[in-house]
């Protein structure tokens, strides 16, 4: 039954509506692919689009969803803090994190809503890790690792936070009121990743047009567990190789996308996700099976084992 609370002029009334991602760049994106697929699966009458909207054109971007056609929209970098003060309501899960990656227009009021952690935690579900007291150690500080620590926090893991800026990782930890979060200096950090039994990696190094390489030092590796990269452009990166090397288990930051994804296309539409569909063309999208949504990951067309 469709959600009460869908927009008074959405699916449930038989009307089209629109949707789009508001991001700077926007080019790379899959969420348009992924949406559309989510969108016909359903036999809803809506269009999604990529949209690339520079900062000082955000306001009047925005503005403009509280009129129809608009449902609502995604938001990614580097707009998800800054569209917060022009929300009319923000969800407990946005009040938390800071930020929105989800607009739900409401007839004229707009809805800040942010899926990313339930997504990551769903991924992580899938990927089979216990995380009550388990051992996890965080790379990066960004706005991914806000979701990705407080999230872990919420399982009950035991997290270490590691960036090369310890003021900005303590201004997370402080901001999400974790004081348990244990924060990791560089000289730590090989003996808590060698002993975690999982590994979360969420800033942009070795994504394709980031920084090149691992955030790790050659060769250092949890002994056991499982290593996930939040980045899946390409869908392999050099950590991820080396944890298939190694024997452990490996997730990139596909499935996250998909699961955040189709909580945004609930919310806008009051429908349950055609989660599957949503997967298998956002993995279309960046080349085909094993990107990491299905079957062994695989930069190329050499399988891995993942």
């Amino acid at each position: 039954m469709p959600d009460p609370n869908a927009p008074l002029d959405g699916p449930a009334a038989g009307a089209s509506g629109r949707v789009a991602l508001l991001a700077h760049p926007a080019g790379h994106s899959v969420s348009p692919a992924m949406q559309r697929a989510a969108f016909a699966a359903r036999g809803i009458r809506a269009t999604y689009d990529a949209l690339d909207v520079a900062p000082g054109d955000l306001a009047e971007a925005v503005a403009a969803l509280r009129r129809g056609p608009w449902w609502g929209a995604n938001v990614t970098v580097p707009h998800k803090t800054a569209v917060v003060p022009w929300m009319d309501e923000l969800t407990p899960a946005a009040q938390r994190l800071g930020a929105v990656n989800t607009i739900v227009r409401r007839g004229e009021r707009l809805i800040g809503d942010n899926s990313d952690l339930p997504g990551f935690m769903r991924a992580l579900a899938a990927l089979g890790v216990d995380l009550a007291g388990s051992s996890v150690v965080v790379i990066g500080a960004g706005g991914a690792a806000r979701a990705v620590v407080a999230g872990l926090a919420d399982a009950g893991a035991r997290i270490a936070l590691h960036n090369r800026g310890t003021d900005r990782a303590r201004a997370l930890v402080d901001s999400l009121e974790l004081p348990d979060v244990t924060l990791l200096a560089a000289a730590a950090l090989e003996d808590a990743v060698v002993g975690c039994e999982l590994l979360v990696q969420t800033t942009t190094v070795g994504m394709a047009g980031g920084p090149p390489g691992s955030p790790l030092p050659d060769g250092l590796l949890p002994h056991h567990g499982a290593v996930v990269d939040l980045v899946y452009r390409p869908a392999v990166t050099p950590l991820l190789a080396a944890a298939s090397a190694a024997g452990l288990r490996a997730q990139n930051g596909l499935p996250m996308l998909v699961y955040q994804g189709a909580l945004s296309f609930e919310a806008w539409t009051g429908v349950a996700a055609p989660v599957e569909a949503m997967g298998a063309a956002a993995e279309a999208a960046l080349g085909g099976p094993g990107r990491g949504w299905s079957g062994p990951l695989a930069d190329d067309d050499r399988p891995r084992v993942g």
